[in-house]
């Protein structure tokens, strides 16, 4: 079952219990897929569905955090709300170990040794961790593995 499918079903089931939250949840995501489907001018497939749900779902991370500085706890309550929903359609986050085990990985495999060439690393990484990793937490173990491995200047290593 397509990932557009079962939010049409369980927008559906979020009607029929009156869950206010869940369906106007639902129907913005599928309004956001829709839009990619159009701005793609074709079918997304699941990967490209998994994508807009993770970009929906960081939309949230990024409210909450600003609701949370601006001290608007039941903005917080309601996004955070909002996040729960859209994570039960998300595949499960991978820790932060395992993104420092896969990005040593990649920076090995394209001998990146400097943080000027984050560039080369970075797509490779986020294409391999799709959908279950925050591209900021990625970015900054990345920045960090980049930063240990550069070589001085002036050094003869």
């Amino acid at each position: 079952m397509s990932i557009q499918t079962q939010l049409a079903s369980d927008l559906k089931d979020a009607m029929r219990d009156r869950d206010e939250r869940r369906r106007a949840t639902l129907r913005l995501t599928l309004a956001a897929l829709h839009n990619a489907e159009i701005a793609a001018g074709e079918e997304l497939d699941d990967d490209a569905g998994l994508a807009v749900l993770a970009k929906e779902a960081n939309k949230r991370r990024e409210s909450v955090e600003e609701f949370k500085k601006a001290g608007r706890d039941e903005m917080v309550e309601k996004e955070e709300a909002e996040l729960r929903i859209l994570a039960a359609y998300l595949p499960e986050a991978v820790s932060r170990d395992e993104i420092v085990a896969a990005a040593r990985k990649v920076i090995d495999e394209t001998g990146a040794a400097g943080i000027k060439e984050i560039g080369k690393v970075m797509p490779v990484l986020m294409q391999e961790l799709r959908g279950r990793a925050d591209g900021r937490l990625v970015n900054e173990v990345v920045r960090e593995l980049l930063d240990e491995t550069q070589v001085p200047h002036g050094s003869t290593e």
